[in-house]
């Protein structure tokens, strides 16, 4: 099926105008989260962020909350670098290594800042929240297969 601009014009198929809307949208930019002034990252830093509404809900059922940034999309938590080793954190989680926030909007602000001089927000908590509000069995609850 094409569309036809009349008067012998050009046909414009489906798979053309997909095509051209692709390259009319521009993919937002990659941010890094800033660590607050007063803070070190002797652990070096990555991040974890949630659909904003889940973010909200996340806040109230950990223990200890460092530093959190928001846009009106995500809602994103530092933790250690490498807090995705031998995780895998469960959908609609994103994981952003460095700290850099895919796609963003906008810098995410931030919203929370933690106690102390260490920005993390503790990662086994924050993924065992995560994974009981997604109703996401942990890795290492997950039976194991002897097929090989």
């Amino acid at each position: 099926m094409g569309v036809s601009s009349g008067s012998g014009g050009q046909v414009l198929t489906l798979d053309t105008l997909v095509r051209l809307g692709r390259g009319l949208r521009t993919p937002g930019t990659p941010y890094k989260l800033a660590v607050p002034e007063g803070m070190t990252v002797p652990l070096g830093c990555d991040a974890v962020g949630v659909p904003a509404p889940l973010g909200r809900e996340l806040v109230s059922r950990l223990p200890r909350v460092g530093c959190v940034y928001a846009d009106a999309t995500h809602w994103w938590w530092l933790v250690p670098a490498d807090s995705d080793y031998a995780l895998e954190w469960p959908r609609p989680a994103q994981y952003a290594t460095g700290a850099v926030v895919p796609d963003a909007p906008v810098v995410p602000s931030l919203v929370r800042r933690g106690t102390g001089t260490l920005p993390y927000t503790p990662p086994i908590p924050l993924y065992l929240a995560l994974c009981r509000l997604t109703g996401t069995t942990p890795n290492w609850s997950r039976p194991v297969s002897s097929a090989g």
